[in-house]
């Protein structure tokens, strides 16, 4: 192989001694890095960078973000980074990755050198998924975390930068940045700290469009969607309505705003529907591009917005205080990611209903789905507690698949931890005879300090201590005893107290087969402990359930009920068949290059969850959820 310049001296050039990176201090590093992203590879899906450093003599290190702030987990794909090069004076230089921190690149900056030029490519997933970033033919979503290397030493909000962005011929653009220029169509934001600019990404499109949710609001609420195609972005006058609803409704819950001004980024039309990832001043949301054309199909896309947008007052302003980190490659930590999250993922569907995006019909159906998971299929409760679930995004690394979710669990303190906090509720309504609720704890924890964006941190001390002001109860030994709990029981004390229980139905609802169609799958999961997937695989089996002990597992491939050819319904006729004729379900699987039958010895048809009202008990659901 014939090597040449730069590339020659690269290759002979000894490796630089590993020195520990710098421990981050809360000084401001000289000068601002000018930060450059051209995003118009279409065809490859790559972003091409260009970054300035102001730097003195000596040996420096950069550090490629690993944390991600919403991720709760090291998940900055390393192998993203591509194409490095460092140059000084026009000199390109000798560098070398840390042996014990790949995440760190040492350089020795020549004596007289005040500047070190670089430029990469941000190498973009094929077919994204999740809070993965993506460039496709008419949006792109720009996450400012695999497009930068920053020095160590210092924390992230005092490392300024000047951030700017080309994009494709006529695309417009929403993001919690502001533009400070622009010069065709590549625009330069105002200066930022690395911090902000990390949780400022950037969605872009072809299709555009641009709603104020609080119009002459001195803190404004902006709507910004992109999308494949033009009519995605059509909307009734009553739908926008309903998200500036879900704007009033978080004022009049927190009584402050903790962001100068808020970006709800939308894209509709995107691979992975359901994608939210939280931001201070904005946030990440991705639908199908149905979500305002069948709006009254599609309520179940429409929970990850509200609950997004309450992670800026719950996670992003009033932060656990041992999820806060100085900079993006100092380990954070999860132990209250039940109030982080779990809360969150309550209030986002109070408010979903309390606003319009949501109707209660469809929520009291979203609640029963949550309670049959934490009570009939969470099998894993019996070994493991729910406060272990909250390390589970650094256990298994991006939301990778298990292979058994019903006995490993996984990230139940968003579901189950919504449970304790309706528990909770439900609880101080009964002590105080209805003259307290959780919205009470909401405006005195997250609505403290209005119009403070600076991160406020919090114990769990701190919670029990808030939950104690609003209304006196040995709120510690409760919480303590809801998280570190194992057995076999959900916490539905909450559900009882709300005046509801959980029921059957062997009918399949609109709502839940809206679900179906948009996951292109088949739900059996309380009936045969099978959860399908488009063409027949079997995604999930429910541990100890029925499949499972005719010893089925995710993996293998369902291709005839009864020796008919497997469709959802020919399934589905089956078991409701097997109610009277007794007879076992045979089915024909494929495992690998081999087939074999099972046997599902099954005869109390089709079982999907719903809610009952308790006969005498009070409705504190729907008084809940009703609009303030």
């Amino acid at each position: 192989m014939q090597l040449h310049p730069p590339f020659l001296a690269l290759a002979l050039a000894a490796p630089l001694a590993a020195v520990a990176a710098p421990v981050p201090q809360d000084t401001p590093y000289p000068g601002a890095i000018g930060l450059a992203v051209d995003a118009t590879d279409l065809d490859h899906k790559i972003l091409r960078i260009r970054e300035t450093i102001p730097v003195q003599p000596g040996r420096l290190t950069l550090l490629y973000p690993q944390w991600i702030p919403g991720n709760h987990a090291p998940t900055n794909e390393l192998k993203r980074l591509a194409g490095l090069r460092m140059a000084a004076g026009g000199k390109w230089l000798d560098w070398t990755r840390d042996p014990d921190d790949f995440y760190a690149l040492n350089v020795d900056v020549p004596a007289g050198v005040a500047r070190l030029d670089l430029e990469f490519q941000q190498l973009l997933p094929m077919a994204p998924t999740g809070s993965d970033p993506f460039l496709g033919r008419n949006l792109l979503d720009v996450q400012w975390q695999g497009a930068v290397l920053y020095p160590a030493g210092h924390y992230a909000t005092r490392i300024a930068v000047d951030p700017s962005l080309k994009l494709p011929a006529g695309w417009q653009f929403g993001t919690a940045l502001r533009a400070a220029s622009a010069s065709g169509d590549e625009v330069h934001f105002e200066r930022v700290s690395l911090e902000t600019l990390v949780d400022s990404p950037v969605f872009a499109g072809k299709y555009f469009k641009r709603v104020d949710l609080d119009p002459g609001a001195a803190r404004p609420v902006f709507f910004d969607m992109v999308a494949d195609d033009a009519t995605a972005l059509e909307s009734e006058d009553d739908q926008i309505e309903a998200h500036r609803n879900l704007v009033r409704q978080a004022d009049r819950l927190f009584g402050a705003r903790h962001f100068a001004h808020y970006d709800l980024l939308l894209s509709l039309g995107q691979v992975d529907y359901d994608l939210g990832l939280e931001h201070h001043q904005s946030s990440e949301n991705s639908v199908k591009d149905n979500y305002f054309k069948e709006w009254d199909k599609t309520s179940f896309q429409r929970y990850v917005i509200p609950h997004e947008f309450v992670h800026s007052w719950n996670g992003k302003f009033r932060r656990p205080a041992d999820l806060w980190a100085p900079d993006f490659n100092t380990a954070s930590h999860n132990s209250l990611l039940w109030v982080y999250e779990g809360q969150t993922q309550y209030w986002g569907d109070v408010l979903s209903v309390r606003s319009g995006m949501f109707p209660i019909a469809d929520m009291r159906e979203r609640l029963a789905r949550r309670v049959a998971w934490s009570q009939v299929a969470d099998a894993g409760r019996t070994w493991r507690s729910l406060q272990s679930t909250t390390d589970d995004e650094i256990i298994t690394g991006r939301r990778l698949p298990i292979d058994w979710g019903t006995w490993q669990r996984f990230e139940e303190y968003y579901d189950e931890g919504a449970l304790v906090w309706l528990d909770v509720d439900t609880r101080i309504r009964e002590l105080s005879n209805g003259r307290r609720s959780l919205d009470d704890f909401a405006h005195d924890f997250f609505g403290v300090e209005d119009g403070r964006v600076a991160p406020l941190t919090y114990t769990f001390d701190d919670v029990v201590a808030a939950l104690q002001k609003v209304q006196p109860f040995d709120w510690a030994a409760f919480l303590r005893g809801k998280l570190d709990t194992i057995g076999p029981d959900a916490p539905l004390d909450g559900l009882a107290r709300a005046g509801w229980r959980l029921g059957w139905t062997d009918k399949q609802s609109d709502y839940a087969k809206a679900i179906d169609s948009v996951r292109e799958g088949a739900d059996f999961r309380y009936s045969l402990g099978l959860h399908m997937g488009k063409a027949g695989e079997i995604k999930d089996v429910q541990w100890n359930g029925v499949g499972f002990k005719a010893g089925l597992r995710p993996g293998l491939t369902l291709v005839a009920v009864n020796l008919k050819a497997y469709k959802p319904d020919v399934l589905r006729d089956a078991v409701t068949a097997a109610v009277k004729d007794k007879a076992p379900i045979e089915l024909l699987l494929k495992d690998g290059d081999d087939y074999r039958v099972a046997r599902l010895d099954w005869h109390g048809g089709l079982r999907y969850p719903i809610l009952e009202r308790i006969e005498g008990r009070p409705d504190l659901l729907t008084a809940i959820l009703s609009p303030r």
